[in-house]
């Protein structure tokens, strides 16, 4: 019985297919399926416990997760040669699961930056930001005269040991597009909600003069107003590139004794938003990273924080589970509208909602979105879902939040930032490296292989979930723990390599002109 926990894992007692915990070989049984393998099913893949019909759908989690295109054996290797996405009815029942949230008496605590305005920062930046990609060298140039010497801690900022550093934010657009529309105001709307993030002391934007994504339109449409610590410049206004550069080298030197007088100070956990990720997803996401996760989103949810789930393509196929969740029939519709415009999308540009999973996901043993996004969805534990909102818009209420994103990191991350994530916590089976300026971000490796081979990039390991050491809830109490932690000065992997800077990436919409 013990060799048989070792060699699979069943989800769920109505699935039609395990998954193999290691590699199985042909002629390997699995004892209490009453099958044995009848080709080499690599670990993390799926495997058929009994015969599955051409056109009856393959479970997992008890959900569907595809349809087999040909007649599948017992034993069989079950994955993109036998197994496909379908549409298929789902039922929404809306609110049908949402419960009272069970707050805890005792609120958890950190160590976080009180604001002026009352709001609460996990770190301490001074930000530039870019109206225009015209525009990003200069921002780095500014930036980088304030770089610190990784080896010996010399630099300009040594003097400001509270300023954890200054950080350009480039992006590849800003013209090419119309002054006005929905393309025109996602930009906007991301680059104010990253000039008022918390974790931003102070900020300033440049431009170039000419674009199209004008600042003053910004600060018009998004009713931002100069002070001592959020400027403005351009490139044309000042006299070229190097004017510009001295400019800004100026200001950040007359806002740095201000912004390095920030104290930490003990405030409750109802400060803290964590934005959701899974990148490089394998077939143990869904088992051990996202579903520990999860747990630490109830833990936080139940402090009073926020969580916010996104990657709308990655939660297609699951969206009926978190509609059950939501705390009223219009929240919930907000949810299926996002899927509607998600299919309509994809059809528009030629694709499919199935163009994810990527190549690195199917080798992992994912084999149809339906798989990932149940797996990934998991990440948001199983509190109510109180609101679903655009790209980059404020998040205001308090607990699960879904924000509708892409599925590609950058871009997701970016708009769970500008809506007010203090910190990332981003699961991975593949190993994604991934740093997310000015918020934190930690990795989850779903698997213990990955956590030994990418040690340096990954703060914790869930792989003893599917390994029998570790429960779901224990795992999901270390990254709660973590997360504290970290939100409290720590500094998180990513952050150790620097990274951050470069993954900025607005969404795009619309025609480059």
């Amino acid at each position: 019985m013990a060799e048989a926990v070792k060699l699979f894992i069943r989800l769920h007692p109505s699935d039609n297919a395990v998954v193999a915990r290691v590699d199985l070989l042909p002629g390997t049984a699995l004892p209490d399926e009453g099958v044995s393998a009848r080709m080499h099913v690599p670990a993390g893949h799926k495997i058929a416990t009994r015969a599955i019909a051409k056109d009856e759908a393959v479970l997992r989690y008890g959900q569907i997760i595809g349809f087999a295109t040909a007649p599948i054996a017992p034993g069989e290797h079950v994955h993109t040669h036998n197994c496909e996405i379908r549409d298929f009815t789902r039922d929404y029942a809306f609110g049908e699961l949402a419960q009272p949230t069970q707050y805890f008496n005792q609120p958890a605590t950190f160590e976080g930056i009180l604001r002026d305005d009352g709001r609460v920062a996990t770190r301490n930046y001074i930000g530039i930001l870019t109206s225009v990609n015209c525009s990003a060298t200069v921002a780095r140039y500014i930036a980088d005269s304030f770089k610190t010497n990784p080896f010996t801690g010399e630099g300009p900022l040594a003097q400001f040991p509270r300023v954890d550093g200054v950080v350009a934010l480039t992006h590849k657009t800003g013209c090419g597009m119309a002054s006005e529309g929905e393309a025109m105001d996602i930009l906007r709307r991301t680059l104010a909600g990253y000039a008022r993030h918390p974790n931003f002391a102070a900020v300033i934007v440049v431009g170039l003069g000419c674009e199209a994504a004008q600042i003053g339109g910004l600060m018009r449409a998004q009713n931002l107003t100069e002070n001592p610590r959020f400027r403005t410049m351009t490139i044309q206004d000042k006299g070229g590139t190097a004017k510009t550069v001295q400019a800004g080298i100026a200001q950040i030197k007359e806002m740095l004794p201000e912004v390095d007088k920030a104290k930490r100070t003990t405030v409750p956990a109802s400060h803290i938003t964590i934005g959701l990720q899974c990148g490089g997803s394998d077939g143990y996401s869904g088992i051990t990273a996202n579903p520990a996760l999860g747990a630490a989103s109830d833990l936080l949810v139940r402090h009073g924080g926020t969580v916010i789930l996104s990657e709308s393509p990655e939660t297609y196929g699951a969206e009926h589970l978190l509609t059950r969740r939501a705390v009223s029939r219009e929240v919930g519709e907000k949810l299926v509208k996002v899927m509607k415009w998600w299919e309509d999308y994809t059809a528009k540009n030629g694709g499919t909602m199935d163009n994810n999973p990527s190549p690195g996901n199917k080798a992992g043993g994912i084999t149809t979105i339906l798989e990932k996004s149940l797996g990934a969805s998991a990440k948001a534990g199983s509190t109510n879902l109180v609101d679903v909102v655009d790209y980059a818009a404020p998040v205001t209420a308090k607990g699960f939040v879904f924000m509708d994103t892409p599925g590609y990191d950058p871009v997701s991350a970016t708009g769970q930032v500008a809506g007010g994530a203090n910190m990332i916590c981003f699961t991975t089976g593949r190993g994604s490296v991934y740093g997310c300026k000015p918020a934190p971000s930690l990795k989850l490796a779903t698997n213990s292989n990955l956590y030994k081979r990418m040690t340096d990039d990954m703060d914790i390991n869930c792989g003893g979930i599917v390994e029998g050491t570790e429960t779901v809830a224990q795992c999901g109490q270390r990254i709660f723990d973590l997360i504290l932690e970290t939100a409290s000065g720590r500094k998180s992997k990513s952050e150790q390599l620097g990274f951050g800077d470069d993954e900025f990436a607005p969404w795009q919409l619309g025609a480059v002109m």
